[in-house]
């Protein structure tokens, strides 16, 4: 069963929000967009493995996606976590086009592409470290201990695996995304004792469930870019021009002369993945390029977007609408 669907990181979003909203000739522009060219290369891979967890049994496996968790003063975070009674596996994702080597000397993972070499950090050591801080956190929060496994899974089909000749027990840790089923019922029946009674897996479940907390840091800090450098207004989602004027309670674009109710539910997104969780009535009116602060009331009030304040001095917690 899956208790975290997999859904497109506010990362990504917050890319795609950004380039968005900067102008196309805005020097920061190509490194925003090769930065969301690898997290989209990393999503895809993630959301490869659907399909192969799609076979596991859903009232035995409980699986959460892009899992963020506390272990004291540190987060971290895992692609896939599967839950069951005997014990708890670490799935981390690799989308690597080209030839990868992985180098126990040295504890790299080095690509070739293109005649190009390129060292990233070891997977291998990446899971490791996840496995120390989950059975911490596992124990902090009074759980009984429990086997933990890992596995590097690399998603891109045609990529290339080698390794040292002493390296060969490579191929326990590191396989491919047909291989997991079987991988996993591997380990299923090398574990004979359920560690969990129903209600302490219930309890354990619950508790992850609680406290994951998806990364929301601020992508304007990360770039050192100005909130002002934005572009303002509300898009049109057909021919993406930018302002809509806002006539007779809709929003009319003057180049393909159509008309959308909502078309704000996306800018006000953008401006909750850019700028705030919080925005004021003249805040909106200074986004969206309306004038009315009555308009601004209507269109908050039709949202249903909860408040706290009175008067000028009333903040609006925004959430993401679904698009």
């Amino acid at each position: 069963m899956i208790i975290n669907p997999r859904k497109i990181p506010l990362s990504i979003r917050k890319l795609e929000a950004m380039i968005r909203r900067l102008p196309p000739y805005h020097p920061k522009i190509p490194l925003i967009s090769e930065e969301l060219n690898k997290k989209m290369a990393g999503f895809k891979g993630e959301s490869s493995l659907d399909f192969y967890l799609g076979f596991l049994d859903p009232k035995a496996y409980f699986i959460f996606h892009d899992l963020r968790l506390k272990d004291d003063s540190r987060y971290f975070q895992i692609d896939t976590l599967i839950v069951t009674k005997s014990y708890l596996l670490i799935i981390e994702v690799k989308n690597i086009a080209g030839t990868i080597h992985f180098d126990p000397l040295f504890n790299q993972l080095i690509r070739i592409k293109d005649g190009k070499e390129t060292a990233f950090p070891d997977p291998l050591m990446q899971v490791k470290r996840q496995k120390l801080q989950l059975k911490k956190w596992h124990t902090n929060n009074g759980l009984r201990e429990i086997p933990i496994y890992s596995l590097v899974v690399i998603s891109n089909p045609q990529t290339v695996i080698r390794t040292t000749p002493e390296n060969s027990l490579l191929s326990q840790k590191v396989i491919r995304c047909e291989a997991l089923p079987s991988k996993i019922i591997q380990i299923e029946n090398s574990v004979h004792t359920c560690i969990h009674s129903e209600k302490e897996l219930k309890k354990a479940i619950r508790m992850i469930k609680k406290q994951h907390t998806e990364l929301d840091s601020s992508i304007l800090d990360k770039y050192n870019i100005s909130k002002d450098e934005l572009i303002k207004g509300v898009f049109c989602k057909s021919c993406l021009q930018f302002p809509l004027a806002r006539q007779h309670g809709t929003w009319f674009c003057s180049v393909c002369l159509k008309k959308c109710n909502h078309a704000h539910k996306a800018a006000l997104n953008d401006y909750r993945l850019l700028i705030s969780k919080t925005i004021t009535n003249s805040q909106l009116r200074d986004f969206l390029t309306i004038e009315s602060a009555a308009t601004a009331t209507r269109l908050l009030h039709s949202m249903k977007i909860p408040g706290s304040g009175v008067n000028k001095g009333r903040v609006y917690q925004l959430s993401l609408f679904e698009e």
